[in-house]
């Protein structure tokens, strides 16, 4: 039987790793290096998935343009300083041995740096089951859809053929803009009302629902 998706592409924060909330204490930690207030937990989650200088700059308004390379060096000494001890979602790494296993291609696109997703990558141990990545600091952060275009070119596959798996409703604007379905997990940054106004396939609430699935429909 031909796989519906043959492409799977996956947002990596709050998708397959559970690092929402160090994003988070890493911004405000940042913003109290920096002398700055402090953004809401709501307003810091909502930026995860953007690459980092769009990050910042929303979730921390107060923020002088001239202060963004201090602000990014701070965050990155406060989350780079504990992402080794994050770990990724229950039965995530399973799930895409099993769906590389059955041919799929797999794909990441993050509003990581190069930099942390390499890094990821090694920590996890799952790099060798994707097949192309693309990084916010190597394309237009999303919801930009160049990332998906790149992967889609790298790839040889058409838009019907990829579905985009992530946790913000930016990953699902991405989608969209790039004419490829999206699926919705709310374990991640954005609350499930957000993302289902977004209209994915489906909207998953645990990581075990999210290989069960995959496993049947793509």
């Amino acid at each position: 039987m031909a796989k519906r998706y043959p492409c799977l592409v996956f947002d990596w924060d709050g998708t397959i790793l559970d690092s929402a909330a160090a994003i988070v204490e890493g911004i405000k930690l940042a913003s109290r290096d920096l002398g700055l207030p402090e953004p809401s937990d709501e307003r810091a989650r909502h930026v995860i998935g953007l690459g980092l200088q769009d990050a910042l700059s929303y979730a921390v308004p107060e923020l002088s343009p001239a202060d963004y390379p201090h602000m990014v060096e701070r965050y990155r000494h406060h989350y780079l300083s504990r992402d080794h001890e994050l770990t990724l979602f229950d039965g995530i790494p399973e799930m895409i041995a099993e769906l590389a296993g059955r041919g799929h291609l797999l794909a990441v696109a993050t509003g990581k740096s190069r930099r942390g997703l390499d890094r990821a990558l090694a920590y996890s141990g799952l790099g060798v089951h994707f097949h192309a990545t693309r990084c916010a600091d190597e394309c237009f952060s999303k919801p930009n859809p160049a990332m998906l275009y790149e992967l889609m070119d790298e790839l040889g596959v058409q838009p019907s053929e990829v579905l985009m798996i992530g946790d913000t409703t930016h990953d699902l604007q991405m989608a969209g803009n790039a004419g490829v379905d999206a699926l919705a997990v709310s374990f991640g940054a954005h609350p499930k009302a957000m993302l289902e106004a977004e209209a994915p396939v489906a909207c998953i609430d645990t990581p075990g629902l999210l290989s069960a699935w995959l496993l049947a429909n793509a």
